[in-house]
């Protein structure tokens, strides 16, 4: 019986070797509902807030995904982990100003509690996204080193 970890885990594996452009992601789909979720509740924050914490959240909020996107489409597997690194980084600004909205009565607890709760979803989701990517890395170097051993090269 699978988990539901395993079947994300699988699933974030599978998304990695058949995605053809940056939304086929499932960690760029997760990050995009937070990023509808956040312009909708702010728009309940008050208006003094509009260049302090409204800004502040929806730019860190757009980064996760804008991260994710210019990672899918880097060339290099460092370049990709590297925003995705960034997306994860932008991801915990995020938390951070959530829970300044909720400590300051911006956000009641349930929605506290939804936010970041998806905030949690997106995590896993990168941080599989970030794992998967890495281990192409490792299986690169792998198929180089079989090749050389076939050839002869590294005896």
């Amino acid at each position: 019986m699978k988990t539901e970890n395993s079947n994300q885990s699988s699933v974030i594996s599978c998304q990695q070797k058949t995605a053809v452009k940056f939304t086929d992601l499932i960690a760029w789909q997760e990050g995009h509902k937070l990023v509808i979720a956040i312009y909708e509740i702010t728009k309940n924050f008050p208006n003094t807030e509009t260049f302090g914490l409204i800004s502040q959240i929806c730019r860190a909020v757009v980064s996760i995904t804008s991260n994710i996107a210019e990672g899918f489409g880097r060339n290099t597997i460092s370049d990709k982990t590297h925003f995705y690194d960034m997306a994860r980084g932008s991801l915990n600004e995020v938390k951070n100003q959530l829970i300044i909205a909720r400590d300051i009565r911006y956000i009641d607890e349930d929605d506290f509690a939804k936010l970041f709760a998806q905030t949690d979803l997106c995590g896993k989701v990168l941080y599989g996204l970030i794992r998967s990517t890495r281990n192409r890395t490792t299986d690169y170097r792998q198929q180089i080193t079989d090749n050389r051993n076939e050839k002869g090269e590294n005896k």
